[in-house]
């Protein structure tokens, strides 16, 4: 949800109004930029924890002195505060799996060192199981935000301040057909989605409670709104689908150079443009708009998979990016999902994600449905054969190895761990994580060298 932060100073910015076609054509051109895969990124969110006792919350001023030090890192990775204070690092797009994996970690590395003087850590969960929604930041764009998500009830304030993520983003693919084409890959991402969905699950609390979900997260934003959450239908040019989608979506608000910000009620971008009002919509109008849309996989230039949980462990981060990565990137690890995942495709009945039975039974069951499993471990091992073709080294394939034989293999995810620990024999937040820079997420060789 970075990019959802931006900074509503450039509302005076292109102060030229857009017709409706020229946003057609704008959002045409901008959101897929087609090409040999060559880049992948990832995006960490991560909800941030009393090291003595992550159940105590952090206070404001606590997170506020901490963040001032970290501000002034020497990171590779630009650094977010999220509205309920989660972190997030965003990578710089990488030409290889291995340069993500080195580049982050070590930007990791720094960013713990820091949190640690200060008695704070990082936790990987994708819905805080302590805390109710507790707003961080108090600005006009958040202020908006969250007058128009309270709209749909409670869900928006639970993805804005309690939710945490890791984010894969691929290359949208090559303009011509085959198993990197970008028309391939957009329709790969929306099925495939739903198994990372369920492999990944990691969020099956809240207010220490189950939930009955899997994937408390991904319920979330299902409950905020096909049109601000929702993909477009599957059916015809990715380009053009996104483009339409994205004009009668509707605006979330009305920036202002001063003072709050208009909160439109049923406003598509479509309907701006013709009525013009209250004021005309400009290219930064459309630019920020974008950037309001929640889709479970976004287009931006690139595809941002949005899907997945974050995870266990200081390293457990990896094991869902290298998965994805070479299911993408990989021409025989790509035709190999794509085979997998069709089956899945008549679950979906048509419904575009992640509103349609597919990703539902994902989030809630993960992979105790026994399609959804037999698909993750075909998957996971189209995966280790494709790793090493990609660069991957031995510690990274041997951890998504580990969390295959751990999860896959077995129906489960994370999700189930900590609904072992509810006995109260451990932590919620107790993980195998490295000690001493040697171990992982599941107990193995630091997978990062």
């Amino acid at each position: 949800m970075s990019d959802a932060q931006s900074d509503g100073g450039d509302c005076t910015d292109h102060r030229t109004a857009v017709t409706e076609a020229e946003v057609e054509a704008l959002v045409r051109g901008i959101c897929f930029k087609t090409g040999p895969p060559r880049a992948l990124g990832v995006e960490l969110e991560w909800l941030v924890h009393e090291l003595r006792s992550p159940q105590l919350p952090v206070t404001p001023e606590r997170l506020q002195a901490v963040y001032a030090a970290l501000r002034a890192l020497p990171l590779r990775s630009p650094l977010t505060v999220e509205p309920g204070g989660q972190l997030e690092l965003s990578s710089p797009p990488a030409a290889s799996l291995m340069e993500c994996i080195t580049t982050v970690s070590a930007d990791l590395d720094a960013v713990r060192a820091v949190l640690a003087a200060e008695g704070l850590g990082l936790v990987g969960i994708g819905h805080d199981p302590w805390h109710t929604p507790r707003r961080f930041l108090h600005e006009p764009r958040y202020d908006a935000m969250e007058a128009c998500l309270d709209r749909t009830g409670p869900a928006g304030r639970h993805m804005m301040c309690t939710s945490a993520s890791v984010q894969v983003c691929v290359d949208a693919g090559h303009e011509e057909p085959g198993p990197l084409g970008h028309v391939r890959r957009w329709w790969l991402a929306h099925q495939l989605g739903a198994v990372l969905v369920a492999a990944f699950a990691n969020s099956p609390l809240m207010g220490r409670e189950p939930t009955g979900w899997q994937s408390t997260r991904q319920l979330m934003w299902m409950e905020i709104g096909a049109g601000r959450a929702g993909a477009p239908p599957l059916d015809g040019d990715p380009r053009a689908a996104w483009a339409r989608h994205a004009l009668d979506s509707p605006v979330m608000c009305v920036r202002r150079d001063s003072g709050p910000w208009d909160v439109p009620e049923g406003l598509t971008f479509r309907e701006w443009t013709r009525s013009r009002s209250p004021r005309p919509p400009t290219r930064a109008d459309l630019d920020y708009h974008l950037t309001t849309l929640f889709p479970p996989i976004r287009p931006r230039g690139h595809l941002e998979l949005r899907m997945i949980d974050a995870q266990p462990g200081d390293d457990g981060w990896i094991v869902p990016l290298a998965v994805t990565a070479a299911l993408f990137d990989d021409p025989e690890a790509a035709e190999t999902a794509y085979r997998s995942v069709k089956p899945l495709a008549e679950r979906a009945l048509n419904l575009p994600a992640p509103h349609n039975p597919l990703w539902t039974d994902a989030a809630r069951s993960g992979l105790a449905d026994p399609e959804l499993r037999e698909v993750a471990a075909l998957c996971f091992a189209a995966a280790l054969e494709a790793l090493p073709r990609i660069g991957a080294t031995a510690e990274v394939t041997a951890a998504v190895a580990a969390y295959r034989d751990r999860y896959v293999a077995r129906g489960r995810s994370p999700a189930d761990d900590l609904l072992d620990r509810l006995d109260g024999s451990e932590p919620l937040s107790a993980r195998p994580g490295r000690t001493g820079g040697t171990a992982t997420a599941h107990g193995r060789k630091d997978i990062r060298t």
